[in-house]
């Protein structure tokens, strides 16, 4: 219900013309978008991660309407730049998409060139390499299967029955609840394939069928309006591990990127992004580590203070729930930001 308010609230700003009042007023200095999947073929249109994949027709329209705004469209380099010393050239935006998902090659970027539009797409090395498993996917997999499922939880033994849509729905809450809260990040691995295999599900298959491999990746970075972030090697939760262990998953990941493609990544995602996985420490983490800047999944516009605030920058969710031009205008107004952050103006951590 909290997900439909909100919806309904972003259609009457963008439809009722408040929001091109409040940009003036509360519209910041630039965005960060943060995508997905950007794809045509969604396998499961209804299916529970639907929310992370927008059409490449979105895409275009989106961008399309926010040049007609006024935003030029820059790299995140570039995003630091003009952060960092103000010129007066009017609003800008740019694109980030998170996992690396093999659409940002095959459906995206042929928008982007169609627009001249740079992406910065964030690489968690272990996802690419196949050490991790997409934990997501691999879940819809579970209980899209069909059948009965008995998991211990820290409760007792807990019985999930995926044999209707309304089951499926409520054992993926459950189980996603569970192993992202319940389940030491280093664990959750052998939890999960543990469920895939009481439902039959290879929990390999998501990483092969939707995200690059190193070459892809490769393919990638030497696309003149691609730029290769980082993204932690295990996508695990940061404020969850220790301070070591966080600051390993943030070295390593820098590092094992630059051994495969020959370049140091400057920049950075916090896996998950919200409150509850990405903080104070974190920020301090990223910018001990090297990062020239770092992205939350925060909602919010960009404003001149968050020049000094390179490691904890918000962005715009373009996303399933919003693919409407009138929402995003909302959104790009700042009016937004101010809902969601119970009035703040510059969102931070």
């Amino acid at each position: 219900m909290i997900d439909v308010a909100r919806k309904l609230a972003f259609l009457l700003i963008g439809y009722g013309g408040l929001g091109a009042l409040a940009r003036p007023l509360v519209g910041g200095v630039g965005v960060i978008l943060m995508l997905h999947r950007v794809t045509a073929f969604l396998e499961r249109p209804d299916g529970p991660n639907r929310h992370l994949s927008i059409t490449p027709q979105f895409l275009d329209a989106l961008i399309t309407e926010m040049k007609r705004m006024g935003y030029a469209f820059v790299s995140m380099d570039e995003a630091v730049v003009r952060l960092r010393s103000p010129r007066g050239a009017g609003a800008f935006a740019a694109l980030t998409a998170d996992d690396a998902y093999r659409d940002n090659l095959t459906e995206a970027l042929p928008v982007l060139e169609k627009h001249a539009a740079p992406i910065t797409v964030y690489v968690a090395s272990g996802l690419t390499g196949g050490a991790v498993d997409l934990w997501w996917e691999v879940l819809d997999d579970i209980v899209e299967a069909g059948k009965p499922l008995s998991v211990a939880m820290p409760g007792g033994e807990m019985k999930l029955d995926c044999a209707t849509p309304e089951g499926r729905a409520d054992a993926f809450r459950r189980l996603s609840t569970h192993i992202t809260s319940e389940v030491r990040e280093e664990d959750q691995r052998a939890v999960l394939r543990n469920w895939a295999g009481m439902s039959g599900v290879d929990a390999s298959a998501p990483n092969r069928k939707l995200l690059m491999d190193w070459n892809e990746i490769r393919r990638c970075a030497a696309h003149p309006l691609v730029t290769i972030g980082a993204h932690t090697v295990h996508h695990y939760n940061l404020k969850r591990l220790s301070k070591d262990a966080a600051l390993r998953e943030m070295y390593r990941s820098r590092s094992m990127i630059e051994a495969e493609l020959g370049t140091t990544p400057r920049h950075f995602a916090y896996p998950y992004g919200y409150a509850a996985a990405a903080g104070l420490r974190e920020t301090e983490l990223a910018r001990e580590v090297g990062y020239a800047s770092a992205v939350t999944t925060r909602h919010g516009v960009l404003r001149p203070e968050h020049a000094r605030n390179l490691h904890a920058l918000p962005r715009l969710s373009i996303n399933g729930r919003h693919q409407d031009l009138a929402a995003m205008r909302a959104m790009l107004s700042g009016a937004t930001t101010l809902m969601a952050n119970r009035g703040r103006r510059v969102v931070t951590v």
